[in-house]
């Protein structure tokens, strides 16, 4: 057996594979690894058979989907998952083949309704189920304490004392437990009764994952995060350092205009001097009518540089080849003194 553990932060994805075969599945893995994964499988000649997500991800962001893309190879997920880029749906009792190597499937409800927990050999991957120390949550959408207890104490306690542990997370540097240790020391496993469970995870009263919204959104649906579209917009547009914007305002051309794409009253507590405001939300309805020569230098500007990149990259879909996003924005410009204006002159509002 070839393994190997992947850390990002606290999130916690393996690579587990049949050395005969070199069939490989990679189980949990982070969107923020994806090029660690492809080293993995270029150093040792593994060919990806499954990406296995054990339950749907609320604080990070699932590399499943792209790796699948990638490799050629199938999504799997419990049933009840419903992100629609699962090609193989699995449930309690099925097993995934690597060769010489199984990788059965329990179905574990609880921290989330499709999670799911993966027994391979003398070991098992627990996803947000069981962690060392502690156990997933279930105050997040699809949690459940009861399902999470029976899980718990009804199927994952009763594998061998000796079956190794290796949960979806970690924050002390751990790298495996098992199952027996988990029962002598665990906290959230103290209580054995399903009322006094309840009762704990009730009282846990933890914070929300930051990203929550946006890595459900993403990793139920298979859309892209922000990061994905600011990185994606970056690679269609040039940028535009703030000493050569400073220079063109000093050339005064008339093929080249300042795009302030920030909402009104931030262009009015300080903006570049003569740059027009259109804010981001209305740049698709009035540019044409703003600026009917589409072979115009636009270079766009907001705050930090994020939304100008965006709105860029829109201008140069619709057709203003020229467009360009400000290095930077108005919080850098600021920074190294270069001039600004403040209030609005209606003749730069559109």
């Amino acid at each position: 057996m070839f393994f190997e553990s992947v850390t990002d932060g606290g999130c916690k994805s393996y690579v587990i594979a049949c050395e005969e075969t070199c069939q490989a599945a990679i189980i949990d893995p982070s969107l923020a690894k994806l090029d660690h994964y492809t080293g993995i499988m270029n150093r040792e000649g593994l060919n990806v058979r499954y990406l296995i997500d054990t339950h749907t991800h609320a604080d990070h962001f699932s590399a499943a989907k792209h790796l699948g893309q990638h490799f050629q190879a199938p999504v799997v997920m419990h049933r009840y998952s419903p992100a629609p880029h699962v090609d193989l749906h699995v449930e309690d009792g099925h097993s995934l083949v690597l060769g010489d190597l199984r990788l059965k499937v329990l179905y574990t409800p609880g921290h989330t309704r499709d999670s799911i927990c993966l027994h391979a050999h003398d070991r098992v991957f627990t996803g947000d189920t069981l962690l060392i120390g502690g156990t997933g949550r279930s105050d997040l959408p699809t949690g459940d304490p009861e399902q999470l207890y029976e899980s718990l104490f009804g199927k994952l306690l009763d594998l061998p004392g000796g079956t190794l542990v290796f949960p979806g997370h970690d924050y002390r540097g751990n790298e495996s437990s098992t199952i027996a240790a988990e029962k002598a020391e665990n906290r959230r496993l103290k209580p054995r009764t399903l009322g006094e469970f309840v009762e704990l995870m009730a009282s846990l009263n933890l914070a929300a994952p930051t990203h929550l919204t946006e890595a459900l959104r993403t990793n139920m649906t298979g859309g892209k995060t922000v990061r994905q579209l600011l990185s994606d917009a970056a690679r269609n547009i040039p940028f535009m350092s703030l000493s050569d914007l400073k220079a063109r305002l000093d050339e005064k051309r008339n093929d080249f205009v300042v795009l302030d794409v920030r909402e009104r009253d931030a262009y009015q507590r300080g903006h570049v001097p003569g740059a027009l405001h259109l804010a981001r939300g209305q740049l698709e309805m009035k540019v044409d009518q703003t600026f009917p020569d589409p072979h115009l230098e636009i270079v766009t500007i907001c705050e930090v540089g994020r939304i100008s990149t965006l709105a860029a990259a829109t201008l140069r879909e619709i057709g203003f080849m020229r467009a360009v996003a400000l290095d930077g924005g108005m919080e850098r410009w600021k920074e190294e003194g270069f001039p600004i204006d403040t209030g609005e002159d209606p003749a730069l509002l559109i």
